[in-house]
């Protein structure tokens, strides 16, 4: 790790995370024509948006910048894999890594893992169906569309939100924060599908204002502590969310992470750390 690198990673331990975070999420959502143009023109040159794929290309029409940072797409451009046994990747973006869950344990980067159990909100019942799983986790950049799809239909169960850190998610934090992924602000949405369970995680990261889902909103508990949201109960109106269907959003996005149970799927053997993925391709298939 070189001098830049190790300042870098210094830098995230000791910066106000969630205080830097807020304050940058309230400038996202100002409204002030000048300034919310001029911020939506600059990111989009500097990370090369492709605005002709937004159902609204003209950077001036958005609200603010989050509603930009969050903008829908034209209705084909992202064509959902139909393929009875095809698993559909839930966004943009590229794989940080893939593969099965060893010992509890999910791969984060060369010489780290971390915890299934922690990363689920440390409930050993809730983390048992996955253990022995499979696991992908898809890195969301800058330029990125930023809604997040669901691989299979499914019948949400339950979701929970974890509170953390909000540690930058990139390669250098990947490859030197141990537990990142468990140690991020997290929401975890869980699935019954007809291979089994599957679990959604949007994982939080420094200057992420915020994350969304469909049926919930905006997450945001009054306390900063573990809440669980039971979806199963009878007395509830049951939720199914089609494959391909919006299940949530990133204001200023991270990482979605995806988890099946043992022997549920097969990872497609073309794909691979670092590999593009978008919304809507075959991630893998139905064993």
């Amino acid at each position: 790790m070189d001098i830049k690198q190790r300042l870098f990673i210094f830098m995230q331990y000791i910066l106000p995370q969630h205080t830097l975070s807020r304050l940058i999420g309230h400038l996202a959502e100002c409204q002030t024509p000048w300034f919310k143009n001029r911020l939506i023109v600059w990111f989009i040159k500097r990370y090369q948006v492709n605005m002709s794929e937004a159902q609204l290309e003209d950077p001036s029409a958005y609200r603010h910048f989050n509603d930009f940072f969050t903008r829908a797409l034209k209705p084909d451009a992202r064509p959902i894999d139909d393929t009875a046994q095809a698993v559909v990747s839930p966004a943009d973006g590229a794989i940080s890594q893939l593969g099965s869950i060893e010992h509890g344990r999910i791969f984060q980067a060369k010489g780290h893992s971390f915890s299934l159990l922690e990363l689920l909100g440390g409930d050993a019942e809730r983390a048992a169906p996955f253990m022995g799983g499979s696991f992908s986790t898809i890195y969301l950049s800058p330029k990125d569309y930023h809604r997040v799809h669901m691989p299979l239909t499914g019948i949400l169960r339950e979701m929970v939100y974890v509170p953390g850190r909000l540690f930058s998610v990139n390669q250098t934090t990947a490859e030197h924060v141990p537990e990142l992924f468990a140690r991020n602000e997290r929401v975890a949405c869980l699935f019954d599908t007809e291979q089994g369970p599957m679990a959604v995680v949007l994982v939080g990261a420094m200057v992420v204002a915020s994350i969304e889902t469909v049926w919930a909103g905006l997450i945001t508990p009054p306390l900063r502590e573990i809440r669980s949201y039971d979806y199963s109960q009878a007395s509830r109106q049951p939720i199914t969310l089609q494959k391909g269907a919006e299940l949530g959003r990133f204001k200023l996005g991270s990482t979605a992470i995806v988890l099946f149970g043992a022997n549920h799927v097969q990872w497609n053997a073309d794909l691979h750390a670092s590999s593009a993925v978008q919304v809507g391709q075959c991630l893998a298939v139905e064993v």
